[in-house]
């Protein structure tokens, strides 16, 4: 076996490596997900080429050939807050694990945290490729937040429920709104200010400030995911005073239509108690059922710990899908471990 280990620039990739990226990036997917299709070689560019300013990111693979057969990439945020954070992600195909590879791609991505002064590294791995959790042991690092990806089937959705929960919703008080793509440009500054409200779901253990993005980085974050040909909708609600109290959205691509992506619900502390959270998730799934009938699951991350949350998806019939971990390293206890 020869294997070459070279930088990929995924902003800036050739159509070689862009199509064996795909490739690779769709057989370390089917291990994860094997029941979804892959994605498409347009999609996966739109994606890298679209990666907000924002965000810095560095990669590498090994190749066989013109094959990929491992890869690791670092990447960090320019932002005020959490610059001592770097995540990383490195995947080795199955039939080339225990050769070392891993650990030579944790290598550079050390190299990276180290010239870029990140003294703490996040990484997640998932039930299904218990490769993962055990690397990460081995490393030394901890178990900073447990999470499951939790799947709806629409099939099986209570119709009643769903009912209920929009009737007590409209006689809360509060102005219920929808928005089909980007934000509107009037709301951006309010609506950015408002996400903020995603800083209140659990973190457990990890070492994580606070994210304040601006309407310039929501804008930038949106132009990477409608660039790759995703779809959002978005029903918020509005107190009384006109601020937004509360919001939920979904994302799907309509070359996957029957799967679909629960993205953030969040109501600001000072308006929970009123059903808000219930009758924003209740709506949109009423609209799914009437206007999306291709869609037959809905997919949402939760931690583990969040159990407000996990109340309101379990009553709607959401069922555990898949756990995933969390973990986080010190920059220094990872280059002891390649030094050993």
């Amino acid at each position: 076996m020869t294997l070459e280990l070279r930088p990929i620039s995924p902003r800036s990739a050739s159509q070689a490596e862009y199509r064996a990226m795909t490739e690779f990036w769709n057989r370390m997917r089917s291990e994860v997900l094997p029941d979804d299709p892959p994605l498409s070689l347009e999609e996966r560019i739109a994606s890298w080429k679209n990666i907000p300013d924002f965000v810095q990111v560095v990669a590498w693979a090994f190749w066989e050939g013109e094959e990929i057969v491992a890869a690791g990439n670092a990447d960090y945020l320019e932002l005020e807050e959490n610059r001592h954070l770097l995540d990383f992600t490195i995947q080795v195909l199955p039939s080339y694990r225990r050769q070392g590879l891993g650990k030579e791609l944790l290598r550079y991505v050390v190299e990276t945290a180290e010239r870029t002064g990140k003294r703490l590294m996040l990484t997640n791995t998932n039930e299904r490729v218990p490769a993962g959790a055990a690397f990460m042991e081995q490393i030394g690092a901890a178990r900073g937040l447990e999470t499951h990806t939790n799947q709806l089937d629409l099939r099986e959705l209570d119709p009643s429920l769903i009912h209920s929960w929009i009737e007590r919703g409209k006689a809360s008080g509060y102005t219920l709104g929808f928005w089909e793509g980007p934000y509107p440009e009037a709301e951006l500054a309010a609506f950015a200010r408002f996400l903020q409200v995603m800083n209140t779901a659990p973190r457990d253990n990890l070492e994580v400030e606070d994210f304040k993005y601006t309407p310039e980085h929501v804008q930038q974050m949106e132009g990477s995911l409608f660039a790759a040909g995703n779809q959002r909708w978005t029903y918020w609600v509005k107190a009384p005073d006109g601020r937004f109290a509360g919001y939920s959205e979904i994302t799907w691509n309509p070359s996957r239509p029957q799967i679909l992506h629960q993205q953030g619900t969040g109501v600001e502390p000072e308006f929970r108690g009123h059903g808000l959270g219930r009758w924003l998730k209740a709506t949109m799934l009423e609209k799914v059922l009437r206007e999306m009938p291709q869609a037959r699951f809905v997919r949402t991350g939760n931690a583990d710990s969040n159990a407000p949350m996990l109340k309101i998806n379990r009553e709607l019939g959401f069922k555990p899908y898949l756990s995933s971990t969390v973990w986080q390293v010190e920059t220094a206890k990872a280059r002891a471990y390649l030094e050993r």
